[in-house]
């Protein structure tokens, strides 16, 4: 395993693999001796687990760490535990722990590590506190910014929360999630990027986490308030309208957006169609720009409140960056500003 991925950069114009650990033990030795700029991290090791590792790494040498991770319900629960430690993102391996067909994920390894590469390793270290221009709470202005019409919500009308985010989105749903309150007068739609099996595991962690329930969407699901609904990897989301109701459907045969199924532009541009329902549209940390052309068919609604986290939070400022370009995002808040912003807007 340790020369199938050191020979996927063997070519790379600008990336050396400067050492290969055999264990977490070992890793955590050669971190300190070679001071890498990225790490790939295997889940399962022997003597010292990936997560342990990671846990021990995040304390002496805050850094990117790419885990590799197997699609079991053991190896899915680890991945969600890293990407709460601090993990940037994963690779999930195409058949269980020794792979011998690693191959097919060499393309989304190295675009994986290419990407850990331009985040600041300060982004990793969680005892820097993010120097802060404004208190807490404030709305961030960003430069060059129209301001969108405030849409009048209707105290009548139904809400909705749809939220879409990428890489680090983990760690920023639980800082969402888990502050909204249980009595909240809307479900909550979620687009996390994320392959087929860990979008169950994800649910079901925010699930213990928070007063809402939260638990993987499935075909037929009836949204309810206080409820959130996580779209599962494989599956765009779609809401049918089921005489006052919506419920949800999920589907696989229509090709991926941007690379994406689930997508935040399919779920954007669902929802655009009921405009009777008003609509609060939450884009969080993750690369490329999915979620923006969604947004602009959301505002030709009227009834949309669009809101963006801030770069200063992010730990990939690229979908955020995108919807706010579109001038449309009506406010930009730190991640844990984000889910006492969604409730202003709700009755």
């Amino acid at each position: 395993m340790r020369k199938l991925i050191s020979d996927f950069f063997v070519d790379h114009p600008t990336i050396e693999v400067v050492g290969t650990a055999r264990n977490g033990k070992d890793a955590i030795k050669k971190v300190q001796q070679l001071k890498p700029d990225v790490i790939t991290l295997d889940v399962e090791m022997p003597e010292m687990n990936g997560i342990d590792a990671l846990k021990e790494i995040m304390k002496i040498s805050p850094m990117p760490v790419v885990m590799l991770s197997s699609k079991t319900r053991e190896g899915t629960e680890s991945t969600l535990s890293a990407m709460e430690h601090g993990a940037f993102d994963f690779v999930a391996k195409p058949s269980g722990t020794i792979s011998l067909d690693l191959h097919k994920i060499k393309e989304q390894l190295v675009k994986t590590v290419e990407e850990a590469l331009k985040v600041p390793k300060s982004k990793f270290n969680s005892s820097v506190k993010v120097t802060r221009s404004v208190q807490p709470g404030h709305v961030i202005d960003t430069p060059k910014r129209a301001q969108p019409k405030r849409p009048n919500f209707s105290s009548a009308s139904k809400k909705i929360v749809l939220i879409g985010t990428s890489t680090g989105g983990p760690r920023a749903l639980q800082h969402v999630i888990t502050k909204l309150p249980k009595n909240m007068k809307a479900p909550v739609v979620i687009v996390q990027h994320m392959p087929a099996g860990f979008t169950k595991s994800l649910a079901e962690r925010l699930n213990q986490l928070s007063e809402i329930t939260v638990k993987e969407a499935e075909h037929g699901d009836i949204l309810q308030n206080g409820h959130a609904y996580v779209a599962p990897g494989g599956y765009h989301l779609r809401i049918n309208k089921v005489g006052t109701a919506y419920a949800i459907g999920l589907d696989n045969k229509t090709p991926a957006r941007s690379g994406h199924r689930p997508a935040v532009d399919v779920m954007y541009e669902e929802m655009s169609q009921y405009k009777e329902l008003d609509k609060i549209a939450v884009i969080m940390t993750g690369m490329g720009a999915d979620g923006s052309k969604g947004l602009i068919e959301l505002k030709k609604t009227g009834n949309t409140i669009a809101i963006a986290e801030s770069a200063e939070t992010c730990i990939v400022y690229g979908m955020p960056k995108a919807a706010v370009e579109t001038q449309l995002v009506d406010e930009v808040v730190f991640v844990e500003d984000i889910a006492q912003t969604i409730m202003k807007y709700l009755p």
